[in-house]
């Protein structure tokens, strides 16, 4: 309810939740991305005080901030499950406070026990112990957060008084419902915005009811005369997926094909090979394509090996994969045929075919008979939902559905046009009044005027061109509409080596602010900006680190940090913070923070795709750190020169 537990959710734990004890309801999303981190934002929204007519006029206060949970140690047999954590920080830390919390599970019964500082420590039930060591943790500063908050309050953790907090929750026999009992180490006598409450009892009653095995409703008896309810929905991020019907795997006898094209064909329906080149020297088949299909290459390979194996002549004794991403060559992955026929014809045989396979990224220049080239101008089109949102400001949520229409025209295997349209369909738009105060150039926080002016309007409009340079260095160059608000044209320059857990790379530049209703019409204001990037596979829990330092849209100079995890299913949860030198001028939240989800489509379809869908939350819209919006990145189109779980979905492959 109001206190804390050392418990974690499950690898993965995803949820929304929503709750209201006058004069507070609290919204928040929490993710598990590893075994011992819980994180996540958290809205309070006070219905009792506003922003104020200068702002929002009768809109209710929003406070708004980052929790975050470390577990210790786990429970054994002797030993609870102990946690470290802390609440609104890097906010306002109206709300702020640090925790130490053991939680003891007894047959049906799940006990904790916690000292609370800040919010969950204003009962002050003893001085603070770490008073012992510096008496700088006596009394705990106000106003650390920052006059505008969103600066994290390194000088108020664990500092003032604290409490003691607990309680206990117990199992019914009946499945689905949990009682609760706690007692809260806050008095509610030192409320944020003088809103103090009144408090006849510091013990909380309260119960869970699972409705479904997403959705859980809460209720309860808090401060001894104050009704709580709320609603939870909750899924597992690592665990989604769905049985997949895709075209079964060609027989290792089907009858060949009546020609090479006929065989490019079926390698794009079956095995999710879009087709550049055939070539055969000597004693090797060499087909040269793109992955369109599956997520892991080795279910493409193995299904296009038996293709292969019923259309190649008899000299074929090696089958090879170059694999490309806009014409750039990542890596070629060999199989040797005899290995591979008698893998696929039993699985007995599979640890054999390990090998007779092997991946490498020294790539000469195609030879042999060209068997097969594919036309190299391509036109592709999709439709589809798209949702514009804005939240945590004054307004509200604001939203703008609509009707996404996209195209791409591919000139050459290295270059490509590419746009798209988008239709409003529903909005609130008519909500959208406060502009925020901002000493910066407005990049960003005119995005309330784009959703609203725009009906129909241009979302990317533009020319993209690839280039490899050497075996290890990439390249792009791109020009035109480059997203909502921005038009003009840079460059990426991309440094991977294979299967290295190290990248490097830059970006530049120059772009000019586009009229609100998204066609063809320039604003006043351009700047040059861009950034320079490392990437690092940590080998920590699947963690890939991203530091970028450059220069911002505001002309900001600042650094972007973003940790993000995959998990086996495809999906990746990730959070982002930007540090730049706007100072005061950045505005409320001080920094640009973001929690992001990208979920690869095939987690709910039956047919395998590579496609992903993201969604990001993101506490605020500033100008300060505010980044370009490229639609296309080299280490996203590169991505197969890292084998990932080639190895792991190996078994896997042959489904």
């Amino acid at each position: 309810m109001q206190t804390p537990t050392a418990r974690m959710g499950e690898l993965g734990h995803f949820s929304v939740n929503w709750s209201r004890t006058a004069p507070y309801r609290r919204y928040s999303v929490f993710v598990q991305p590893t075994d011992w981190l819980e994180a996540g934002f958290r809205y309070v929204s006070v219905e009792n005080r506003l922003f104020g007519p200068s702002i929002a006029g009768d809109r209710d206060y929003l406070d708004k901030g980052i929790d975050a949970k470390l577990r210790l140690r786990e429970e054994s047999r002797y030993w609870p499950e102990l946690a470290v954590g802390l609440r609104d920080g890097g906010g306002t830390t109206q709300f702020g406070a640090e925790y130490l919390v053991a939680s003891k599970r007894w047959y049906d019964l799940d006990f904790t026990l916690g000292l609370g500082w800040g919010y969950l420590g204003n009962a002050a039930d003893v001085d603070s112990p770490l008073g012992w060591l510096d008496h700088r943790f006596d009394n705990r500063p106000e106003d650390a957060g920052g006059d505008q908050g969103g600066e994290f309050a390194l000088s108020q953790l664990f500092r003032g008084p604290m409490a003691i907090f607990g309680g206990v929750e117990y199992q019914t026999p009946w499945e689905p419902l949990v009682l609760q009992l706690e007692v809260e180490g806050n008095d509610y006598a030192n409320e944020p915005l003088d809103n103090d409450q009144v408090q006849d009892s510091r013990i909380n009653l309260g119960a869970r009811f699972r409705l479904t095995d997403n959705i859980e409703l809460r209720t309860g008896w808090q401060r001894g005369n104050t009704a709580m309810a709320g609603v939870s929905f909750s899924t597992n991020l690592a665990g989604l997926a769905q049985v997949k019907r895709d075209p079964p795997p060609r027989p290792l006898d089907a009858a060949p094909e009546q020609n090479w094209p006929a065989v490019a064909s079926r390698l794009q329906a079956n095995a999710g090979i879009r087709v550049r080149e055939i070539r055969q020297q000597g004693d090797d088949l060499t087909v040269t394509g793109e992955p369109t299909t599956f997520r892991n290459l080795a279910k493409s390979e193995a299904r296009a090996g038996r293709i292969l194996e019923a259309n190649a002549d008899d000299s074929v004794e090696t089958f090879r994969y170059r694999w490309q991403s806009r014409g750039m060559d990542l890596r070629e992955d060999v199989h040797d045929r005899a290995a591979f026929t008698a893998a696929a014809a039993s699985s007995e045989r599979q640890h054999d075919h390990r090998y007779g396979l092997y991946a490498h990224a020294s790539l000469d220049e195609p030879g042999g008979e060209l068997l097969y080239q594919a036309d190299p101008q391509r036109f592709s089109w999709q439709v589809g939902p798209a949702i514009e949102q804005n939240f945590g400001g004054p307004d509200g949520y604001l939203y703008r559905l609509s009707a996404h229409a996209s195209a791409e025209y591919a000139t050459d295997p290295n270059g490509w046009f590419s746009g798209s349209l988008t239709a409003t369909l529903a909005d609130n738009l008519d909500d959208y009044d406060y502009i925020a105060n901002s000493d910066l150039p407005r990049v960003r926080t005119y995005i309330g005027d784009y959703l609203a002016e725009a009906d129909v309007g241009i979302g990317n409009l533009q020319y993209t061109r690839t280039a490899q340079l050497g075996d290890d260095w990439y390249a792009m160059g791109y020009g035109g509409l480059l997203e909502m608000m921005y038009a003009g044209a840079g460059g990426e320059l991309l440094f991977r080596p294979f299967n290295s857990p190290l990248a490097l790379g830059a970006d530049l530049n120059w772009v000019r602010q586009r009229e609100f209703d998204q066609q063809f019409g320039l604003r006043d204001y351009d700047v040059w900006t861009g950034h320079l990037s490392a990437y690092l596979e940590t080998g920590i829990e699947d963690v890939l680190a991203k530091l970028s330092v450059g220069r911002y849209l505001a002309g900001d100079i600042g650094t972007t940090l973003d940790l993000s995890r995959e998990f086996d299913n495809g999906v990746r949860v990730g959070a982002w913070a930007t540090f730049t030198d706007a100072g005061d001028k950045f505005g409320e939240g001080s920094f640009d923070k973001a929690l992001y989800l990208s979920i690869p489509m095939d987690a709910f379809f039956v047919r395998s795709s590579r496609s992903r869908a993201s969604i990001a939350w993101q506490p605020l819209t500033r100008d300060g750190g505010a980044r370009l919006n490229r639609r296309y990145q080299l280490y996203d189109l590169t991505e197969e020169r890292d084998l990932g779980r080639y190895w792991e979905d190996y078994d896997n492959s042959w489904d």
